[in-house]
């Protein structure tokens, strides 16, 4: 696409046309020149501009979703923000990353290979910190995880994978799996150093506390679903009709919903020895008349009015009027 002039800009090219500032054979001989754009073949791009930002779509939703979790699990606020999507290779990545740090493989069926979820040291032990009771700071220096903490970090980890389904489920549905926790990127090599990988960069702050969680993601891994991978087909897929099935298990759930229904016929107020005294038979005078309407309370709201009665020789009620909605009864 040409790049627009404004005004001002003609006027000026105009006026060194004029004064013989530039000429007007060299703009010509400029223009026919082919265009040349630098590659480096050693880097080649495989992710294009549109499918880095549908990337950086999903993860937003997960990044969101993410922090919820981190906000109950640990009690405290947590936020995390997509810093960055970028494609480099896996070597680059590998010599990016500290040593010792916390890398989660996991696979991601039905797709073929596997991905690594990395979390800063310190991050990781301010989370480990705050899952053990503590205010969740960091240790302060550097070292491995203890047998402990990495059972505890394998259950997070699992979990945080978890998240991943529901951003991807208009792409492919994709099931996540925790392969094995690792401390050394050196001697995690789950594809070649040259292929190109995707790096998503989710910065997190929790207190005093920031790092970095970064999700790696091989291009390999991702190649069959990569014709998806765009916006279009990712707003597209989130709007489509639901299925029917779907529907139907949620009104069968919501008939088998158990609520309690209540008939208030009253309230008066005794004392405690009155209380202590009561036999079968007594009568307690309550503050409503015969001809006044009982509250029929569901759950905890006054939904009806209705007038005693019997029915088939039970005890019952009769339905004469429906609390409007938006009105508090209560009030």
């Amino acid at each position: 696409m040409s790049e627009v002039l404004t005004q001002e800009e003609i006027d000026a090219l105009l006026g060194a046309l004029n004064r013989g500032e530039v000429d007007a054979e060299e703009l010509k001989l400029e223009q026919t020149k082919k265009k040349v754009r630098i590659y480096d073949f050693r880097r080649p791009n495989k992710f294009s501009k549109e499918q880095i930002h549908t990337l950086q779509v999903i993860f937003e939703n997960y990044s969101r979703s993410l922090g919820t979790y981190f906000s109950a699990q640990l009690r405290t606020p947590v936020t995390v923000d997509v810093l960055s999507v970028e494609q480099i290779t896996y070597d680059e990545f590998v010599r990016s990353i500290n040593n010792p740090t916390i890398l989660a493989i996991f696979s991601i069926p039905p797709l073929d290979g596997n991905a690594i979820l990395e979390i800063n040291l310190d991050l990781g032990f301010a989370i480990l910190d705050r899952m053990f009771g503590g205010p969740g700071v960091s240790i302060g220096k550097v070292r491995g995880l203890t047998e402990i903490e990495e059972t505890v970090m394998d259950r997070i980890c699992d979990k945080m994978l978890s998240y991943l389904e529901e951003p991807w489920a208009t792409i492919a549905p994709l099931k996540p799996m925790l392969e094995r926790i690792d401390s050394n990127p050196q001697f995690t090599q789950i594809v070649s150093p040259g292929e190109m990988v995707v790096i998503v960069s989710l910065e997190t702050s929790m207190g005093e506390i920031m790092g970095v969680i970064n999700v790696c993601i091989p291009f390999i891994v991702l190649e069959p679903i990569i014709s998806k991978l765009n916006v279009n087909y990712y707003y597209a897929s989130s709007v489509r009709q639901k299925d029917p099935g779907d529907t139907k298990a949620i009104r069968n759930r919501l008939q088998e919903a158990v609520i309690p229904v209540r008939v208030l016929l009253g309230n008066t107020v005794i004392t405690i020895a009155d209380l202590i005294e009561l036999n079968v038979g007594d009568v307690v005078p309550l503050d409503r008349r015969m001809d006044e309407e009982l509250e029929v309370i569901i759950g905890s709201k006054t939904k009806f009015y209705a007038k005693p009665g019997t029915f088939s020789n039970r005890i019952a009620v009769q339905i004469t009027r429906v609390v409007e909605e938006g009105v508090d009864e209560d009030e």
